[in-house]
């Protein structure tokens, strides 16, 4: 990321202020802004650090980074790992499919919300999603709808009494 323009955006409004000063207040100016350049730039790369800070905390297990490169800030992305599916090493487990979306959905258009979770509770979905080898919107999507729907979900195949071994059933409210 080149952070020139901003600096030289700085340093044209900082003339333009200068100018209402008059002669004294110009001259000063133009001897500031030389020394103010680097200054600057440090500020820009902290706002950057505190920027993808946050930016981290959203992604976590990934993260961002800015690192620098000359003069010029460059941002690293690592996205988190991809969760390893749950091996049964005795009994396969099926995954159920999702249920089928109900007769009166509309010609399925999305619509986006914002759902704020406890942390335990978002953790607790995380690790249902994983078991069930869904993400965790299509999992709470799953949930939503089967709440809506009166509870009543249809019995996946393939889920009859364990035949030793560990197995697991049921579902999370």
């Amino acid at each position: 990321m080149d952070l020139t323009p901003y600096v030289d955006n700085l340093r044209q409004e900082l003339a333009v202020a200068a100018d209402a000063g008059g002669d004294d207040a110009r001259a000063l100016a133009e001897r500031l802004t030389a020394p103010l350049e680097s200054a600057t730039r440090l500020t820009l790369l902290n706002a950057l650090s505190a920027a993808m800070g946050e930016v981290t905390r959203e992604l976590a297990p990934g993260s961002v980074d800015v690192r620098l490169r000359g003069l010029d800030p460059e941002f690293v992305v690592t996205a988190p790992p991809a969760p390893e599916p749950v091996r049964e090493e005795r009994e396969p487990v099926a995954v159920p499919a999702p249920p089928p979306p109900p007769a009166d959905a509309d010609d399925g258009a999305m619509a986006r919300i914002n759902f704020r979770l406890p942390a335990h509770l978002k953790a607790r979905a995380e690790e249902a999603a994983t078991a069930e080898g869904l993400s965790v919107n299509a999992w709470l999507v799953r949930a939503v709808s089967t709440a809506l729907d009166g509870g009543q979900r249809a019995a996946p195949t393939g889920r009859g009494k364990p035949s030793g071994g560990r197995s697991f059933t049921g579902w999370v409210r």
